[in-house]
């Protein structure tokens, strides 16, 4: 049987064997070189043989064989170091960095951290059992995310000055790249959560001034999604087995411009609303139609390969939020057309009933894909539990908030109680689980868990 380390096997997602940024490990200095999953002279690591250099494997299958190989090379556990002196990135004891040199590594997955943290605010305000000060519970986290937003971007702008060359490596990176539009999904969720906490509906210059946001974001978001796609199409090569969920990021804050016009069209005045529901249709219907494409691949690639490396299993709720954010946004939008929308004045083909249940009924059947997905990524991360924390964590948080949201705007639709005490059940444990992920993350930062070389998003894989 041939070595899974043979270069003429197709690299899959989580033991790819490339790495494009030359400067990863430049943090280290007068200490012997770490011993990361490949060498890093690249091409050179593509062809080498059998054990020779330490990349996981990607599915069971794939995982118990190269557990078999390594004990066939004896190769050494436990002792935090390699045969030849190197130094392992995952021994508790490997060698602490100074803030500067761990900035190096702080990369654009933060602003997950953010998305997610405005996603709890957004879905505490729509809790259909609230209770006194469950409102000024969620303006308080909505007033903390703005100081995380603030505090994310000042620490990925002091990398890009600290050190020269980052910020376009970054963007062009085969793995980092793809987290770049959380910052827009993280500026969207900002949005949204002050047109709900901040904006009062009888003051019209903030009204406009919310107007004008959107129709910014929507115009910045269609240039992302049209030219990141068109950089990766022009500068990267992946393999089926490839696949990440991550792919889906660039079409995705484009598609949370129509939860945000769901969100916006009630308190815009009605001349506003319509042109911004029949935008932010169109743009929805752009993410979820990109979105469906993408599913194709990792059907394939889950099919081809197998589930991902434990490690990487929690990314697998991002494919959660399409058809659930879709759902979300169809009711909101045909909630948010105005009464006075008519054939004879904005040239309206059907009437509102008809168009909210149609909204309903599309709702409804996008809520069932979403909770497919739901029901996979909840497999497979219990299967497999990751040994490490890694910011794509934060996936186990904000799609699935997509997801909580539209059950609970159908449970509305529907007048049903039983929906919604099952949206609040949801609702709680979201709440737990962002403080599950939030609490190792912390503790992942306190011990170089992350922004350490070899742990973060800016390099291939880990």
């Amino acid at each position: 049987m041939p070595s899974i380390y043979d270069k003429s096997r197709t690299k899959s997602w989580s033991d790819a064997g490339k790495w494009t940024r030359r400067n990863t490990m430049e943090s280290f200095s007068n200490i012997p070189p770490l011993k990361t999953d490949i060498d890093r002279n690249y091409p050179a690591a593509l062809n080498t043989k059998g054990g020779d250099f330490n990349s996981e494997a990607s599915t069971p299958t794939l995982e118990a064989q190269h557990e078999k190989e390594k004990h066939g090379h004896g190769l050494s556990h436990g002792n935090g170091h390699d045969p030849h002196g190197g130094i392992n990135i995952y021994d508790p004891d490997r060698p602490k960095l100074g803030f500067k040199q761990r900035l190096h590594h702080f990369t654009w997955a933060w602003y997950n951290f953010p998305v997610s943290t405005g996603g709890l605010s957004l879905l505490i305000f729509v809790q259909p059992h609230q209770f006194p000060g469950l409102r000024s519970i969620g303006m308080t986290i909505y007033v903390i995310n703005i100081f995380i937003f603030a505090i994310v971007s000042a620490m990925l702008v002091a990398r890009f000055l600290i050190h020269s060359g980052d910020m376009s490596a970054s963007l062009k990176h085969s793995r980092e790249g793809f987290f770049v539009p959380t910052f827009f999904l993280a500026t969207g969720n900002l949005i949204t959560s002050s047109d709900r906490y901040a904006i009062p509906q009888n003051d019209v210059g903030l009204v406009w001034a919310v107007q004008g946001a959107f129709w910014g974001y929507v115009i910045i978001t269609l240039l992302l999604a049209i030219g990141q796609y068109s950089f990766v199409f022009a500068a990267h090569s992946f393999g089926l087995q490839a696949m990440m969920p991550t792919w889906i990021l660039p079409i995705f804050p484009i598609m949370l411009s129509g939860t945000i016009a769901s969100v916006i069209a009630e308190t815009q005045p009605a001349v506003a609303a319509v042109p911004i529901i029949v935008v932010g249709l169109s743009c929805q219907g752009l993410g979820f139609a990109v979105a469906i494409i993408m599913y194709a691949h990792m059907v394939g690639r889950l099919m081809q390969a197998g589930l991902p490396n434990r490690e990487h299993r929690p990314g697998l709720f991002m494919c959660v939020g399409p058809p659930a954010f879709t759902a979300l946004a169809l009711i909101g939008m045909a909630k948010g057309i105005p009464s006075v929308a008519s054939t004879d004045k904005v040239g309206m083909p059907v009437d509102l009933t008809t168009i909210r249940t149609m909204a309903l009924i599309s709702a409804i059947f996008l809520w069932s894909v979403s909770l497919w997905w739901f029901g996979i990524a909840v497999v497979a991360v219990v299967q497999a539990v990751p040994n490490y924390f890694h910011l794509g964590w934060w996936a186990m948080v904000f799609p699935n908030t997509g997801f909580i949201l539209a059950t609970i705007s159908i449970g509305k639709e529907l007048n049903n109680d039983g929906v919604l005490w099952f949206g609040t059940a949801l609702s709680i444990m979201l709440g737990c689980m962002y403080f599950f992920v939030l609490f190792f993350n912390i503790k992942a930062v306190i011990t170089q868990d992350i922004m350490y070389p070899g742990r973060d998003e800016d390099v291939e894989d880990h």
